[in-house]
């Protein structure tokens, strides 16, 4: 049987990618900030566990539970969009605070799993279309996009510093997706983002550790 861990499944696209994998018969290991926000996920199928990525001291708890636990997959789905990010209104704080979530925390998740996952195995993270320089004609939201052009850096730099393990480390972009931070607006369910970043997931080899892939399989430009 195959592991899975998921970082961030109370709701959203980490809840999605619990039912699914959960209904494939995967083994599901499931991250949540708190106890009461993990009982979606528990029954869905997913073996919960408390971690808050804000607090380092929370990654390596959490390695240390699940030391001797093999994963096939992890998958670091926790993020945060930040406050106002209009030019002229940034605020220092809170733009740090983004980074520190979505750029730091996954870097220091890999330190912590990079034991549990050797050989040929998967270290994926939720980015965004808004992470990529080329694509970025629109402007505005800078702790975000910032912080996800940084976190598809971090990738990057993973993808040669852990290839003599065999550890293929990537950068997943979901689309716009209706979750609590997509909003109601965004053309794509959670299911049909899912399903499209399973699918993708399927073809990665090692050929292409370091990239970034979108929700269709697509290769996106830095």
């Amino acid at each position: 049987m195959a592991t899975l861990l998921i970082i961030g499944a109370s709701r959203g696209l980490g809840l999605e990618f619990v039912r699914q994998y959960a209904a494939d018969g995967w083994r599901v290991l499931a991250t949540v900030r708190d106890p009461l926000s993990g009982r979606a996920a528990s029954e869905a199928g997913a073996e919960i566990y408390v971690c808050d990525i804000g607090d380092p001291s929370s990654i390596k708890r959490l390695a240390a539970a699940l030391d001797g636990t093999p994963i096939d997959l992890l998958i670091h789905n926790a993020g945060i969009y930040g406050a106002n990010q209009n030019f002229g209104e940034i605020d220092p704080a809170d733009l740090i605070e983004v980074y520190r979530v979505n750029t730091v925390a996954p870097l220091l998740v890999a330190q912590a799993f990079a034991g549990h996952l050797t050989g040929g195995k998967l270290f994926a993270v939720l980015s965004s279309m808004m992470g990529s320089i080329t694509d970025n004609v629109s402007g505005g939201s800078y702790a975000y996009r910032a912080s996800k052009t940084a976190l598809n850096m971090v990738i990057k730099t993973l993808s040669v510093d852990l290839a003599e393990r065999g550890i293929v480390p990537v950068a997943l972009s979901p689309g716009w997706v209706r979750t609590e931070m997509g909003g109601p607006a965004a053309p794509l369910a959670p299911a049909e983002a899912v399903a499209g970043l399973r699918r993708a997931l399927l073809d990665v080899s090692a050929a292409d550790s370091g990239a970034f892939i979108h929700v269709d399989g697509s290769r996106l430009p830095w």
